[in-house]
């Protein structure tokens, strides 16, 4: 049992470090259990794809035999971007796996899986464990062929998206992650593209690809400004999720974003549904009710959203970490080289530059992503749930992921990380002295109820 440990079966994905935690034998184990999950369902047929890190071949041959031992035909696409693979999953039988490490750093990896046209998450990642640990029996007639789909999903993609009526220069940084597949349809619709760190190398010599983190913009925030840019881009490892700055090299996170989206697609669709998570700003809510759309406040996490997208039939739906999901006019998954050439739309169609756009949205003051450390796993959730019913007994509060808690003049975010032993914690309010305000009352109800836990 040891061979699979159970901490790098997390809330939506399977991650940890390679050669200690995830091996060949894991792959293989987890290829059998996925592959009889697939066959259950009648499915004959899985895709595996893999980002730029070097054990990415390696695990993912094994993946594709454990696949096979199960009867399936394994269609290995190669060297992709995750929305690559869901794309191709999409349009093939739902099945496939990603061999990702998503943004941890480069000693890690693991799998985004994909079953029955459905990113999986909870107690359907957890359980795979309990079938590697007492293995289905091998099935007869599977085999492994090799299939190219980068290129049919490029072109798609450029029959989606409308050519630029006018040049537009963007900067591109892929971080040494698998972003360079963004250029080819990038430089297809009609951009002057400036590329940054767009070879794959999974040493990810010059940043880590994660553009959530501001310091890994630096470089593109300085080209950007250097080239007189219209706009940087920022692309994570995977390309799920994508990071922009504006023609000042300001960034524009996540929610901003998403609004600036949703205003253009409730021009053509008045009253359509967009659906945030409950890190994102008051500006985002707002801002969407206030152009006549319906917001939707949802629990944080891609195969979350994604799920609740189809629930309510949403058409965008944002996170502040940069994962974007269209439902106009594409296929409701987290996609971040899409992201990219809808952003490029915008900057033809609005004369105005990028900063002017973003401006339409109040800039209100907020603190980054605050993760407080706690003892363990049960500490955390009796905290949450200690600060939970604190504040509901004093007015009313938004429960559906932790618990977000309205004062005066701002709010303030109380969450269980899906992953490691903290709380998640985020503020925002009108002005900097109210955001310290909020940050120290709700701080100190924490440090309150952790002492009598």
């Amino acid at each position: 049992m040891s061979d699979f440990p159970e901490e790098v079966f997390r809330a939506y994905d399977i991650r940890g470090l390679v050669d200690e935690q995830i091996t060949q034998g894991f792959a293989r184990a987890l290829g059998r259990s996925f592959g009889a999950r697939i066959s259950a369902m009648g499915g004959k047929r899985c895709l595996v794809g893999y980002d730029a890190r070097h054990s990415g071949p390696t695990l993912s041959q094994a993946l594709a035999e454990g696949l096979a031992e199960q009867g399936l035909e394994v269609a290995q696409i190669g060297a992709v971007a995750s929305p690559i693979l869901y794309w191709a999953a999409h349009r093939d039988q739902g099945h496939g796996i990603m061999v990702t490490g998503s943004h941890n750093p480069a000693p890690y990896n693991g799998f985004k899986m994909v079953l029955g046209g459905a990113s999986i998450h909870g107690a359907t990642v957890s359980a795979l464990r309990e079938q590697m640990i007492d293995p289905p029996p091998a099935l007869d007639g599977g085999r492994i062929i090799e299939e190219d789909w980068t290129g049919p999903y490029q072109a798609d993609l450029l029959q989606r998206l409308n050519p630029l009526g006018r040049p537009i220069k963007v900067v591109v940084d892929a971080g040494n992650g698998m972003g360079g597949l963004a250029l080819p349809l990038l430089t297809g619709m009609g951009a002057e593209v400036i590329g940054i760190h767009c070879e794959a190398d999974g040493d990810f010599p010059n940043h880590h690809p994660d553009p959530t983190v501001e310091a890994n913009l630096v470089e593109l925030q300085a080209c950007v400004r250097r080239e007189q840019a219209a706009a940087g881009i920022a692309f994570d490892g995977d390309v799920d999720r994508i990071g922009v700055v504006d023609e000042f090299g300001t960034v524009i996170w996540g929610d901003l974003l998403t609004a600036l989206f949703a205003k253009d697609i409730l021009k053509q669709h008045p009253g359509a549904t967009i659906i945030g998570e409950v890190k994102c700003s008051s500006a985002l809510y707002d801002g969407i009710e206030a152009l006549g759309g319906q917001a939707i406040m949802w629990k944080a996490g891609h195969s979350l959203i994604k799920g609740k997208m189809k629930e309510t039939g949403a058409l965008l739906a944002g996170e502040m970490s940069g994962h974007l999901f269209f439902a106009d006019r594409y296929d409701g998954f987290d996609d971040a080289i899409y992201a990219a050439g809808r952003l490029l739309e915008l900057l033809d169609r609005d004369a105005r530059p990028l900063s002017a756009q973003i401006a339409d949205f109040p800039r209100l003051a907020s603190s980054p992503e605050i993760r407080r450390p706690v003892a363990d796993e049960a500490t955390k959730f009796a905290l949450v749930e200690a600060a939970t019913a604190y504040f509901r007994a004093r007015g009313p509060v938004i429960d559906i992921d932790g618990v977000r808690v309205p004062f005066d003049g701002g709010w303030g975010l109380v969450r269980a990380s899906n992953t490691q032993s903290i709380l998640v914690l985020r503020f925002e309010a009108e002005t900097r002295e109210r955001l310290q305000q909020i940050q120290e009352e709700v701080e100190a109800v924490l440090d309150q109820l952790e002492r009598r836990l």
